[in-house]
């Protein structure tokens, strides 16, 4: 971690790094599913081939940017913030309305597409007239993501690099965070980590408690998240751990709220009333909210407010995000 916090001329407030996978969402009737032999409310990864059979049955519907540090960026972008994007997309159809979308937003996305290997990653979501979603998704170009897709200049350059643990799966990935947060740190930034999902904390659980210990200064994670990472029955047991752990960690807890947890004290931040349409891209929102209040030095209180208010919001729509038409 950096010896000393560099708060000066940094030209965008977070950089995201993970998974940039594009969100297709569409209407399906309950026999769409049983012809391509789907099971309702499920999320299931598929090849290649299925990918592109499924999202040609697909009627019309909507087209977004999507994986949850995307999501954080696109936020933060939104909110007005300076942001930034790491991801690794294919040079084909979905790729071009990866960067289209992100880069509308006012986010910084300059990776290089991939022009061999698999296409861009999707994430096919049918929704039925019961409002439940059934999730198709192939990973593709975004989890071949390697130390050469590392912009040094724009982790530089941003207050804080924000990773997406949903990435950490492949070994070259693994290595691809470790050189970012090596370069925040050297240039005197922050880093955070998003736990993203308690089965990703279960696979990886020794890994992320090094690379929390060692490379996180901000910790960013909901309830089971930060249980299954430290093990423990309660939420209690976990914070006790958590604040000699690393500087400081955001741990959301559905409709109680959530906490604000550093070396000195544990702040409660009260949920924004809203009427809950789809929980989608709320811990991405929430994150954004935070990192947005965070990176212009706004009170830890305020910071959670902020982030308070952004997942209220998202959880009041379908989508995570704002939404562009399929064609």
């Amino acid at each position: 971690m950096p010896a000393q916090i560099n708060h000066l001329d940094a030209s965008l407030d977070v950089v995201g790094i993970g998974n940039a996978i594009v969100d297709v969402i569409a209407t399906a009737e309950e026999a769409f599913l049983e012809h391509h032999r789907m099971t309702k409310g499920s999320m299931m990864l598929i090849d290649e081939e299925r990918a592109e059979h499924i999202y040609d049955a697909m009627g019309p519907g909507t087209v977004s940017s999507g994986g949850s540090a995307s999501n954080t960026v696109a936020w933060i972008a939104e909110m007005g913030g300076a942001a930034g994007y790491i991801g690794k997309v294919r040079d084909d159809e979905l790729g071009h309305a990866f960067r289209r979308d992100i880069t509308e937003t006012g986010a910084v996305f300059r990776s290089l597409p991939a022009t061999t290997g698999p296409s861009t990653a999707r994430c096919l979501i049918l929704v039925t007239p019961d409002s439940q979603r059934t999730m198709n998704t192939f990973l593709g170009a975004c989890v071949n993501l390697t130390v050469a897709d590392i912009d040094t200049d724009l982790i530089q350059s941003a207050h804080v690099t924000h990773l997406e643990g949903y990435l950490y799966d492949e070994p070259h990935c693994k290595e691809a965070f470790h050189a970012a947060a090596a370069i925040a740190h050297a240039a005197g930034r922050r880093v955070s980590l998003s736990l993203s999902d308690q089965f990703c904390v279960d696979r990886h659980h020794s890994d992320f408690l090094r690379l929390v210990d060692h490379h996180v200064d901000i910790l960013i994670a909901n309830r089971a998240e930060i249980q299954a990472l430290f093990k423990t029955a309660t939420i209690d047991g976990a914070i006790q751990q958590l604040r000699s752990l690393t500087e400081l960690a955001v741990v959301t807890l559905d409709a109680e709220g959530s906490l604000i947890v550093s070396h000195d004290a544990v702040t409660e931040i009260k949920p924004v009333p809203a009427t809950v349409v789809d929980t989608t891209g709320a811990g991405d929102a929430y994150a954004a909210g935070f990192l947005y209040g965070l990176t212009r030095g706004r009170p830890l209180k305020e910071c959670g407010d902020i982030a308070s208010a952004a997942a209220g919001e998202v959880i009041s729509h379908v989508g995570a995000r704002r939404q562009v038409q399929k064609r």
